[in-house]
């Protein structure tokens, strides 16, 4: 089946913030529901991040690539510990930006329990930005780049591991191109916005397909 990519918000208590996530990436990341509840793990319980989102993510990750990217204010955590839906822990990384701008395709699959769901953006899209009071929102990505590339002059590849380093030590700003990585969860969250506030900090005009053997 096909979906436009719609963006979703919190309600009750929890609206005391903004919450909106992506209607494609929950969707996405549904699987987790389908791949059985937490177990019970022996001994001390791990230190895990809270990812603040409605669900926990599959231990099957998104496969997300972007042919063309400008990531704004990016910040990196390393050796963050996730716990996903099989009880399972990973120790990952956490992106943390204002926003994250698709200048030209962005893909993201899952293969998950015998079904694949695709989310296609062929154009341009945003994850965060700014609000309509001009106030910041915040994208938060937890997982692994496997590859990205800087145009200096020339376009350099594999850069991942300087752009961890660097953006552990300061906020980077900065395009890229030819981006992948393993992705296990997605957040994106207008941290300033009033309750009645309608603003929408996802936009991934594309489509949603789910396929079975």
């Amino acid at each position: 089946m096909t979906a436009g990519a719609r963006g979703t918000r919190g309600r009750g208590a929890a609206r005391r913030k903004s919450l909106a996530v992506s209607t494609a990436l929950v969707l996405a990341v549904a699987t987790a529901v389908w791949s059985g509840q937490p177990g019970s793990a022996s001994g001390a319980p791990a230190a895990v991040q809270p990812l603040g989102v409605p669900f926990l993510p599959s231990p099957d990750p998104l496969r997300v690539t972007i042919d063309s990217m400008v990531a704004v204010s990016l910040t990196v955590d390393k050796n963050v510990t996730i716990r996903l839906s099989d009880g399972t822990t990973r120790v990952t990384n956490q992106y943390t930006f204002t926003k994250l701008k698709i200048r030209s395709h962005m893909n993201v699959v899952q293969k998950a329990n015998g079904h694949t769901v695709t989310i296609d953006v062929p154009d341009e899209g945003s994850l965060g930005g700014y609000d309509s009071a001009g106030k910041p929102e915040t994208t938060t990505m937890w997982g692994n780049i496997t590859n990205v590339c800087l145009r200096v002059l020339v376009k350099i590849c594999g850069v991942q591991g300087l752009l961890d380093f660097f953006g552990s030590i300061i906020p980077l700003t900065a395009g890229a191109e030819d981006f992948a990585g393993d992705i296990y969860a997605i957040r994106t969250v207008d941290d300033h916005a009033a309750l009645n506030s309608t603003d929408n900090p996802v936009h991934l005009p594309g489509t949603i397909t789910v396929t079975s053997p």
